[in-house]
């Protein structure tokens, strides 16, 4: 395959960025889409170019780095895929692509493709732990657990935080990921005793790290390599409501 490609180009944090224009010739339709970015900058490294910055680590769709905006969509034109798992076949012989980072206001580019994405963390460390010792681990069934609650436990811990949520949200907001990850604790018994100061807390630093709020477009499902629910964002809404109103009394 013969692409043209249109990749945001920027030295630094508060430097202008632009799109550059690279050709890449003979990529084989099974490369991933990261692979076919590593020949690309091999070929601009053997050039004496600068290569291209982009985040990557597992490249098993697991840890959420490969935070790409392809042709206007997250992660490219496949659902359910994250950039490592998204392969050239997607795409056409002679096709032009565009890929850019993130854009939120709180997700800043360092360079290139690479966003800073440390927001998410200090949402996470607002609340997003359980902090009783739990010592040795519990024998099987020793604290019964629904199958059901379970299961949505389960489905909102798989969120990676990627950030995709985020980026394809016209609010830029994080509302998705914040749900998931106060769920994945208020369904289990064990995120139970710090349930209200958890979601009061994370909510608080969803605001200040200066993400949009939620006007129910959807784009964020939709565009979730895990297929988190919207559910989550309901359930959140509920403990936050409860959670401000026990805090009054």
């Amino acid at each position: 395959m013969n692409l043209t490609l249109k990749i945001w180009r920027q030295k630094g944090p508060k430097d202008a960025g632009k799109i550059v224009d690279y050709p890449v010739k003979d990529i084989s339709p099974d490369m991933s889409f990261l692979e076919m970015l590593d020949v690309l900058n091999e070929e601009l490294v053997n050039k004496g170019e600068e290569p291209v910055a982009f985040d990557h680590d597992c490249r098993e769709g697991i840890c959420g780095m490969c935070s790409l905006y392809i042709n206007g969509e997250a992660h490219g034109p496949q659902r359910l895929v994250t950039t490592c798992q998204l392969h050239m076949r997607s795409f056409k012989d002679g096709e032009t692509i565009y890929i850019e980072p993130w854009r939120a206001e709180a997700f800043p580019v360092i360079k290139d493709l690479v966003v800073d994405r440390s927001s998410f963390d200090r949402i996470i460390q607002a609340g997003g732990y359980i902090s009783v010792n739990t010592g040795a681990a519990q024998d099987a069934n020793n604290i019964p657990v629904p199958k059901a609650d379970a299961d949505k436990a389960f489905a909102a811990a798989t969120c990676i935080g990627c950030g995709a949520c985020v980026a394809t949200c016209k609010n830029s907001s994080a509302m998705l990921f914040v749900s998931a990850k106060v769920s994945q604790l208020a369904l289990l018994p064990q995120g139970q005793v710090e349930a209200e100061q958890r979601v009061l807390s994370m909510v608080k630093q969803m605001d200040e790290e200066g993400f949009g709020n939620c006007s129910n477009t959807g784009a964020c499902e939709v565009e979730c390599p895990k297929g988190i629910s919207l559910e989550n964002i309901a359930r959140m809404n509920r403990e936050f409501f409860s959670a401000a109103v026990m805090s009054e009394e």
